[in-house]
């Protein structure tokens, strides 16, 4: 379990790679009543840095957020060079469907200062923030282990990534982990170190909450912005891929903070892999228990989080279909 749900707009704050997912898990954040969006950092991930900027503020300008604050990050991993998913999100990484971009400009800080910012007057106010990172955890690493001091306003981090079971990026490893793994393993063991709650939304629960290509054709048709690039988004994938619906991915995540209960969790020990040869990049989810926890040679992984296991994907759906389609707007405060 995630936490209870409030009558108060739950604080926010998304690091995104947008990305066809991620650009429906911001028209859930920007849009809903019960989210309270305070900023946005971006990261390479999906795309290169300077492509998810202009799409983040494209994404936020057509959901009428041009008061959320976004700001350029890491414009590649740690270690690494950056690898884009052009062959899954297109080539502009928003699925190539010819959106005006946005005439504003980001904010002027670094990502991880603007996060900063935000979370040491969280953390003066009283109203800690929930941290939804949806791309790899580059930005996320850099904060924690820079300014340590930003774990007083959170509340908790409810990361995209990973899995129990399968992989994407490779059979054994998800997109977001495996493009920066050490990123990954640092937040874990800032986030242990620290106290700060982690949940991990993976592959076990990602795909499976779904909207049909049918219902995507009436979004576009709204009259609404939001609900035609949402509309757009999931019919883009429906082409992509073949099939008769998509998945909101990433803004499963999100759907997570509106309605914790609609997600199962255990609380298992984590491990990132990051020297095997075929599996690095994976999450090794220990869920055995008993003896075979207690006399393996490495010991118990320090880190443990509520793994995501199963979802209720039809009220997830229903989530962000109202609350993309109009729905909800005339609750927002």
């Amino acid at each position: 379990m995630i936490g209870a749900t409030t009558s108060r707009p739950v604080p926010v704050v998304l690091d995104v790679d947008t990305g066809v997912d991620d650009a429906c898990a911001l028209l859930l954040a920007a849009r809903h009543p019960g989210l309270d969006l305070r900023a946005v950092s971006c990261v390479a991930g999906n795309a290169g840095v300077d492509q998810v900027v202009t799409n983040t503020l494209t994404v936020l300008d057509v959901a009428g957020r041009e008061d959320v604050p976004v700001a350029r990050g890491a414009d590649r991993p740690l270690l690494e060079p950056a690898r884009p998913a052009r062959h899954v999100h297109g080539e502009d990484g928003m699925g190539d469907l010819g959106w005006a971009p946005s005439g504003r400009r980001p904010d002027p800080r670094h990502a991880i200062e603007l996060i900063r910012d935000v979370l040491l007057a969280a953390a003066e106010s009283g109203a800690r923030v929930r941290m939804v990172p949806l791309a790899p955890l580059t930005n996320i690493a850099l904060l924690l282990r820079t300014y340590p001091a930003v774990a007083g306003g959170l509340e908790r981090i409810v990361f995209m990534g990973g899995a129990a079971l399968l992989g994407n990026a490779t059979p054994a490893a998800e997109f977001n982990v495996w493009h920066d793994p050490e990123a990954a393993a640092v937040v874990l063991d800032a986030a242990t170190g620290l106290g700060i709650p982690v949940t991990m939304y993976g592959l076990d629960v990602f795909y499976d909450v779904r909207v049909s290509r049918s219902r995507a054709a009436d979004l576009m048709a709204s009259s609404r912005p939001v609900a035609r690039l949402a509309g757009g988004l999931i019919d883009f994938q429906c082409r992509r891929f073949t099939e008769g619906d998509a998945t909101i991915g990433d803004a499963g995540a999100v759907c997570a903070v509106v309605d914790p209960s609609g997600l199962t969790t255990r609380r298992l020990p984590v491990r990132i892999e990051l020297a095997g040869t075929w599996t690095r990049g994976q999450t090794v989810v220990d869920q055995r228990g008993g003896l075979d926890q207690e006399h393996d040679r490495h010991g118990l992984a320090p880190s443990v989080l509520d793994v995501a296991l199963g979802v209720d994907a039809e009220r997830y759906a229903r989530l962000w279909l109202d609350t993309v389609a109009g729905t909800a707007d005339d609750q927002r405060p």
